[in-house]
């Protein structure tokens, strides 16, 4: 087991870590849109949250030497179904095909009341 971590994206803020690699796999913990520059919430609705959160995931990535083209597995929390196509638009523009496999959840709350947050899965080919 490994621990990715990078500057580039928001310090964990408890007993996690941004991401961990086992053999051929990285998980991410769930990325919520916090700029890693200033460690605040960036302002904006649904589409600059999501563009937040997967710009978090994709540097994470890059630190374990990997693109959002290794991802296989997707993850996305949402606060609000209602905002599903915004966030969906958004998500298109970090994804190629063939695109992960994902899930996508209604929750009730998110960590400092984010629209969004996102975790995936990917592999080291």
């Amino acid at each position: 087991m490994k621990v990715i971590s990078t500057k580039k994206a928001p310090a964990a803020i408890g007993p996690y870590s941004q991401a961990i690699q086992v053999g051929n796999l990285v998980y991410t913990s769930g990325q919520i849109p916090i700029d890693p520059a200033t460690g605040t919430f960036i302002e904006g609705g649904i589409k600059e949250q999501t563009r937040q959160s997967l710009s978090n995931v994709r540097a994470i990535l890059e630190e374990a030497g990997l693109s959002m083209a290794n991802v296989v597995k997707t993850t996305v929390f949402i606060a609000d179904m209602a905002d599903f196509a915004d966030m969906n638009a958004v998500y298109a523009e970090f994804f190629a095909e063939p695109y992960p496999a994902r899930s996508a959840v209604a929750v009730k709350s998110l960590p400092k009341g984010a629209l969004v947050e996102i975790e995936v899965v990917a592999t080291i080919e």
